[in-house]
């Protein structure tokens, strides 16, 4: 069957992509701003890849599938339209060509999805059970974000972004799972979503869909989990919490550092210490939810935790970029101020003594549009320096949202005045993180260029 896609340089078009070629199709597709390192990734699948959204679609395409940054007015998009040829969204095809016959696992919540996942994949993959997957990261212990698996498990990332420019319904309402994880709900996507209520109610949508067999796991301090819950449940629930010690699954800490430890607890009884190398409580959280899931598959909490003293965590993720000169340099997609707060209180647990430096980019059309613009300096407040790359048409004013922040906070248009503050400032002891949902105008190799060869002269 050969398969065309448009959008399909995106992280979960281009899981789509892998998915089908790995099931034998002949799989092309069209993109625009094509690069490294999606590009280099579909030819080393085989994928054809067309540049711009000029070109017609080949007559000898069976599928056209569609991806969500398509819309219309793009030449190639009107052109399908005009030609009467059917398409589809790639929720709806991953759902009919893969998720049919699957136990789906899926992942959902506005934080902690990609690595929840990930967590979710890998151990099962540690257990034997060979899961297919597909994750909106790459996550270390694969070095893929997607392939189709050789059992009945399937592990998808559920993401509540709407599906296609024809289907204004979340993603995640195709997969029809039997386990589902729900991490928390907050409002974001302001492009698509007019309030927290509209959020709610796709979150609701979605656990109308998980049979009474099934199973939902959700984060029992969550108040607007409780709001869709309270709509109607049929399946039963199990709640986890790092927070809670009421929760069926509670997770703590008992020491922090290069391999951080602790224990997790069901109703109350100790189930087993666990080991790794991730922070903060918001992935012990992550991994309650994946310790869980996997149990309502067979896979004993023991074996998980072993899993998770193996798991090497996610491209971007709070992944730290490498120490020069002393100087701690990490990466993470934190765009929103709950993440962008829990990335700090990871890394303050961490480095309890040491300077902490945010760099940011609000780059998300929600923190464009300044919808987080009041609740963004409480949560850089960790930081004992800031510094803001920002857009130069960004909707709002950022040295008067941020004026809290004092003296801690540089604001910049320019991404080599920024490397260039950097490099003046950071000394060593500092822990550095650069939190952005984009490239960062590629910020992140430049500064560690620049950092190690000042090392390397030092």
């Amino acid at each position: 069957m050969r398969i065309h896609i448009l959008g399909v340089c995106g992280t979960f078009m281009g899981g789509i992509a892998a998915i089908a070629k790995e099931a034998g199709h002949d799989v092309s597709g069209a993109d625009q701003d094509v690069y490294p390192p999606m590009s280099t990734q579909l030819a080393a699948l085989g994928v054809r890849l067309v540049e711009g959204y000029e070109a017609p679609i080949d007559a000898g395409v069976d599928h056209v599938v569609v991806g969500n940054t398509m819309s219309r007015g793009k030449p190639v998009v009107e052109a399908l339209l005009d030609s009467g040829r059917p398409y589809v969204s790639g929720p709806q095809w991953l759902a009919e060509h893969v998720l049919r016959d699957k136990w789906v696992l899926a992942v959902a919540g506005t934080h902690g999805k990609t690595t929840t996942t990930s967590m979710l994949a890998w151990i099962l993959e540690y257990s034997g059970l060979k899961p297919g997957f597909l994750v909106g990261g790459v996550p270390a212990n694969f070095g893929i974000s997607a392939r189709l698996g050789r059992s009945k498990y399937f592990v998808v990332e559920a993401d509540e972004y709407d599906t296609a420019f024809f289907d204004k319904r979340a993603k995640f309402v195709h997969y029809r799972p039997r386990t589902l994880i729900v991490n928390n709900i907050e409002y974001d996507h302001a492009d698509i979503y007019p309030s927290v209520e509209s959020i709610i109610w796709q979150f609701h949508q979605l656990l109308r869909t998980v049979p009474s067999n099934g199973l939902v796991i959700v984060n029992g301090k969550d108040s607007n989990i409780e709001r869709a819950v309270a709509r109607g449940l049929w399946t039963p629930r199990v709640t986890f919490s790092a927070a809670d010690r009421a929760a069926d699954w509670f997770g703590a800490y008992d020491s922090i550092g290069a391999e951080s430890r602790f224990t997790i607890f069901e109703k109350g009884q100790p189930r087993g210490p666990g080991r790794w190398s991730l922070l903060g409580q918001h992935n012990l959280e992550n991994a309650l939810a994946a310790i869980v899931a996997a149990a309502h598959v067979g896979v004993a909490p023991d074996v998980s935790l072993a899993a998770l003293a193996k798991f090497k965590g996610v491209k971007r993720r709070l992944e730290l970029r490498g120490t020069f000169g002393g100087i701690a340099l990490y990466e993470d997609f934190a765009h929103h101020p709950t993440a962008i707060a829990m990335t700090l209180a990871a890394l303050r647990g961490l480095a309890p003594k040491q300077r902490i430096v945010a760099v940011m980019e609000p780059r998300s059309q929600t923190m464009r549009m300044g919808v987080h613009r009041d609740t963004l300096a409480p949560s850089l407040a960790g930081a004992e320096r800031v510094f803001m790359l920002a857009a130069a048409n960004l909707g709002w004013n950022p040295g008067t949202a941020l004026a809290a922040l004092g003296e801690r906070l540089v604001v910049t248009t320019d991404v080599q005045e920024l490397l260039r503050r950097l490099l003046a400032e950071l000394t060593a002891g500092d822990h550095v993180v650069l939190m952005s949902n984009g490239s960062f105008q590629g910020l992140p190799e430049l500064l560690e260029r620049a950092l190690a060869s000042r090392a390397t002269r030092a």
